[in-house]
Order: structure tokens, then C-alpha cells, then sequence
């Protein structure tokens, strides 16, 4: 046993420290004097030095020696074909003993990866023959393709994927989502769920994902709940966050929740959709539970990019966007394929002022997530921000043709004609079959009430946003009703309709400013009447200042919680 079989014994027994030490070492002794070792035991040392150096995380330099390493098995290469034409049996089973120069190549396409130097690490990859990648390699190769656009390369790395691994559901949902058929990926699974036991639930699970990247929410709920009600596969996390994850889509707020909620309590380390789940909860107001379920992440890893998600939806509903643009940021450097936070980085920029960088983020999550419609709205808002009427116009009737006509494409459409006086009566007609569809649809009733309002139609928008609220308490529908009945000098329960909505949301400006207004309404407008203390609480000022107080807490508590000063 010589030293360089000691070396490999440490690499094999994870002493990486021990191994980057002492490998160091001889690879200088064998610089100083090439006989020392053979151009096999010099590969194989640059091979272990590369390998502590990648568990270090030091990317970069791992890529360099992983190449110096294969520079020294050309050479090593060479010298073999010499020995083997002599008769070198013995130089034949070395060879078969030494690292893989393809596993050798799958580093450097790793390291490229992490470094977020993808053409390279297509490059390294590419160069492996096609019948000498492993799985792991098509599968990166796959990923690869796809994020850089290369749909068909990326569909036949996917099913190499599958030809070898036919259970490899991450390749089948990779698949899915590049549009090739349910059928034609489950036909390709047909043999191993015949011939295992306990499997019949895999070809249900492709369809509900099928539906999934189709965009056809609803028959994706129904699949999905059949799946979660089976016994062997009831409270299972992913199906969880899944179906969560399509409710969302589907704009049905509470039941996503829910499900979050659900699968939250199941594993309290979860990570995966607690980026939507924290957008959700923030934009319904609940930012202490944000602050709370950010803080939590964070403490179970800060490598992902969901708390830093969950931080910048913080930041954002408190109206600090610059803080949620940088934190948008940061998510994006750790996960550039987060949808969720090319969404807030995207928002953040459109509420700056931003408008143009706002468009690039909501296109490039448009293009990684075709079928969520929350991308699409984005883009839409810069169009109308920037007076692109027809940009809008023509973005809102391409998801109306694509995506089909159901209560949320009707409401996209109906809101970028309600921006056209010319336009006015198709948007009445489009909400109309909205809520049709769904009666509880809130963005389609908040559309509606507001075309209401414009008409002076304020009993026919009370009808309206009392229906809504018999089945769910919503603070802007809350709101919207105190507005109505303002109108129609009910003042009482407008005010009991403000209180709501701030119960709901406490940062509600709109609802606190209702409720101020109607407060100096209701106060003596003599100006000569000489006003008590007790007469003077509640004024529009003293809620001015006590709103300042309480901003200045927060903020102060928002700063200490991020560690940012």
C-alpha cells in the first residue's frame, strides 16, 4: 500500500481536510520531481486535492484542478495505449481502478453550475458521448437545456432520463412542464408500474401533474384530492404543497392556506411553497404571522430563497420597497428559477418607478412559469403603468385565447378594458360571466364594484359586495362596502365595515382614511364651538400621529428582525 492509496482511503472515508492537506503536499513533491509518481497516481491525487477543494466550496478553484486532473489523464492515456500494445495486463486493471474521467467532467459541469456559468458546464457535458452519461448527467444536461431554452434537447435528455430510471418523477415533471403529453410520459413508466407492486397510484399522480402544467386548475384539484384521499397516500407533504400550490393559481386564496397550513404542521422544516404561502399571507395582511414564518426559515436554512421571499413580501406589504428589492435580490442570486421572487423583485421595481426593469422580471418569470397567471397580471401593470394600453391589451386577449375562458383570464381582460372609456360595456359583460363562473371570485367583484362606483350605481354595488361577503371575509371587499354605503349615507355601518376591514389588515391605508374622513364629517363644523379633550379624541389628527408612533415601532422592529441597520 503506498501513500497515495492512503490519500484515497481518507477521500473515501470523508477526511476531506486531511486529504487537501496531504495531497498538497505530495502533488508539490511530484512538481519538483516527476519520477516520484506515475502519471496514474498524479491523476489520482489531482482528483482527491479537487474533491476536498469542491467539499470546501471553493467552486472555482475545484473547476481549475478537476481540469488539471483531466489534462493528466490525457497524458496518462497515452502512455497507457503505449503499455497495452506491449502486453500490459497489469496497466489495464490500474486503469480500471482510477476515478471516472466522466464523474470527473459531471464536478466540473457541478462546479460551472453553482457558479451560474451554464454554457460552460452544457459545454463539459456535451463532450461526454452520448453513451457514456449516466443518469445524474442527463438529468443536469435536461435542467440545463431548459432553463437555457433549448426545449427539444432538453425533452431528450429527460426521457434518457427516464429510459434508465423510469421512476425518476423530477424528469417526468420536467416532461410535463415542456409540454409533451400525459399519455406519452406515462406510456413510458408502463412497464414498472405492471410489474411492482403498490404503483397504481403513479399513472393518476402523472395525469394531476399533467393538468398542472396544462394550466387546467380545476381538473388538477380534483385529481389531486382523489390521490390525497387514498389511504396509502393521505397527509403526504408534497401532494400537500402541491395542491396548495394549484388553489393558489386557481385564485382560491383560503384553501391554499389551508393547505399550506396543513402541510406546514406535517413538517415544520419545510421549505418548498412557503415562498407563495408567505406571499399569500402578507398580501391578506397577516404580516406579524410573515415576519414570524420568515424568522423560522431562516433559522433552517438561509442557502434556499423562500425566507428571503417571505422577508421582501414583508417589507413590500409594509411599503418598503426598496428593502423588498434588494431582498428579491438575493433570492434570485441563491435560485434564478424562483418565480416567486422575480415576482417581488418585479413588483418592487414597478412600485419605484421602475416600470422598464419591472417588465424584464415579470417576462422572465412568465417564461419559467407559462400557466401562473400572477405573471402575466404583473406584466399587464407595468403596460397600464406606462399608458401601453394595446401592449395590455394585447398581452390580456393572448391569455384569453391560450389559457381559455375562465373567471380569472375574463377578469384580466375585463380590467385592462376597464382603462378604455371606449371599452366600458365589454368590461361590464366580461365580469358579468366571470362571476358567473364564480360568484366568489374577489378579483372579478373588486372589479365590478369599482365600475359600480364609476356608474353611481351604489345600492346595485351593496348587493353586490354584501353577496360576496355572505361566504368569506375579505378586507378590501370590507372596504369597498364602506365606500358604498358612504355614498348612500349610511354612516353607521360603513363605519362597522371599516372596522372590519382594519381587523383584517391593520395597515389598510384606505380603510383608516374612510374612517378618519368620516370622523371629521361627524364633528362640529361651527368653528367657533370651543372642543373639549374628551371631543378631541379620535380627530383626524391624533390618528395621523398615532399611525406615525406605530410606524416607527415596526419599522424599528422590521430593522433589528433583518439584522440590517
Amino acid at each position: 500500500m503506498n501513500v497515495v492509496d492512503h490519500v484515497r482511503d481518507m477521500a473515501a472515508a470523508g477526511l476531506y481536510s486531511n486529504v487537501r492537506i496531504l495531497s498538497s503536499l505530495l502533488l508539490t513533491m511530484s512538481n519538483n520531481n516527476p519520477e516520484l509518481f506515475s502519471p496514474a497516481q498524479k491523476y489520482q491525487l489531482l482528483v482527491y486535492h479537487a474533491d476536498a477543494i469542491f467539499h470546501d466550496k471553493e467552486y472555482r478553484n475545484a473547476a481549475c484542478k478537476y481540469s488539471m486532473a483531466l489534462q493528466q489523464k490525457k497524458v496518462l492515456n497515452k502512455t497507457s495505449k503505449v503499455r497495452t500494445s506491449t502486453g500490459g495486463a497489469a496497466a489495464n486493471i490500474q486503469a480500471q481502478s482510477l476515478p471516472s474521467e466522466i464523474e470527473v467532467k459531471y464536478k466540473i459541469a457541478e462546479c460551472y453550475t453553482i457558479l451560474k456559468l451554464d454554457k460552460d458546464a452544457i459545454a463539459v457535458l456535451d463532450g461526454i458521448p452520448s453513451r457514456q452519461r449516466t443518469p445524474k448527467i442527463n438529468m443536469m444536461l435536461a435542467n440545463l437545456y431548459r432553463k437555457a431554452g433549448q426545449e427539444r434537447s432538453a425533452v431528450t435528455s429527460y426521457k434518457e432520463v427516464l429510459r434508465q430510471c423510469p421512476l425518476a418523477l423530477d424528469a417526468i415533471i420536467g416532461l410535463l412542464s415542456l409540454s409533451v403529453k400525459g399519455a406519452e410520459v406515462a406510456s413510458m413508466t408502463m412497464d414498472v408500474i405492471q410489474n411492482l407492486p403498490n404503483l397504481d397510484w403513479l399513472s393518476v399522480w402523472i395525469k394531476a401533474y399533467a393538468f398542472i402544467h396544462a394550466g387546467d386548475n380545476q381538473r388538477a384539484i380534483n385529481t389531486i384530492c382523489s390521490l390525497e384521499k387514498k389511504s396509502l397516500l393521505r397527509d403526504n407533504v408534497d401532494l400537500l404543497v402541491s395542491l396548495a400550490d394549484v388553489y393558489f393559481r386557481a385564485g382560491d386564496t383560503k384553501n391554499a392556506i389551508l393547505k399550506f397550513e396543513q402541510a406546514q404542521m406535517l413538517d415544520p422544516y419545510l421549505i418548498k411553497g412557503m415562498d407563495v404561502y408567505g406571499y399569500l399571507m402578507a398580501r391578506e395582511g397577516h404580516l406579524e404571522d410573515v415576519e414570524v414564518l420568515g424568522g423560522r426559515l431562516f433559522n433552517i436554512s438561509d442557502q434556499h430563497a423562500e425566507p428571503w421571499v417571505i422577508s421582501g413580501c414583508h417589507s413590500f406589504y409594509s411599503k418598503r420597497y426598496s428593502r423588498a428589492l434588494y431582498l428579491g435580490a438575493k433570492a434570485i442570486q441563491l435560485n434564478s428559477n424562483s418565480v416567486q421572487a422575480l415576482l417581488l423583485k418585479g413588483a418592487a421595481l414597478r412600485n419605484m418607478g421602475r416600470v422598464q426593469e419591472a417588465i424584464i422580471h415579470f417576462r422572465e418569470a412568465m417564461r419559467l412559469a407559462p400557466c401562473r397567471l400572477d405573471c402575466y397580471e404583473g406584466l399587464i401593470d407595468c403596460y397600464l403603468a406606462s399608458n401601453g394600453i394595446r401592449e395590455a391589451m394585447g398581452m390580456a386577449n393572448n391569455i384569453y385565447k391560450t389559457l381559455g375562458a375562465n373567471a380569472q383570464t375574463l377578469t384580466i381582460l375585463a380590467t385592462v378594458c376597464l382603462e378604455d372609456p371606449v371599452t366600458q360595456e365589454k368590461a361590464k359583460a366580461l365580469l358579468d360571466k366571470a362571476l358567473a363562473q364564480r360568484p366568489d371570485y374577489t378579483k372579478a367583484v373588486v372589479k365590478k364594484a369599482e365600475l359600480l362606483n364609476r356608474e353611481q350605481k351604489y345600492e346595485e354595488g351593496i348587493a353586490l359586495l354584501r353577496n360576496a361577503l355572505a361566504n368569506q371575509s375579505d378586507c378590501v371587499l370590507h372596504r369597498m362596502l364602506g365606500d358604498f354605503l358612504v355614498a348612500v349615507n349610511d354612516f353607521q355601518e360603513a363605519m362597522d365595515q371599516y372596522s372590519i376591514a382594519l381587523s383584517l389588515d391593520p395597515n389598510d391605508q384606505k380603510s383608516l382614511e374612510g374612517m378618519q374622513k368620516m370622523e371629521k364629517e361627524e364633528s362640529p363644523t361651527d368653528a367657533t364651538v370651543e372642543l373639549d379633550g374628551d371631543d378631541m379624541e379620535g380627530s383626524g389628527e391624533d390618528g395621523d400621529l398615532e399611525g406615525s408612533d406605530s410606524e416607527a415601532a415596526q419599522w424599528a422592529d422590521q430593522e433589528q428582525w433583518f439584522g440590517m441597520q
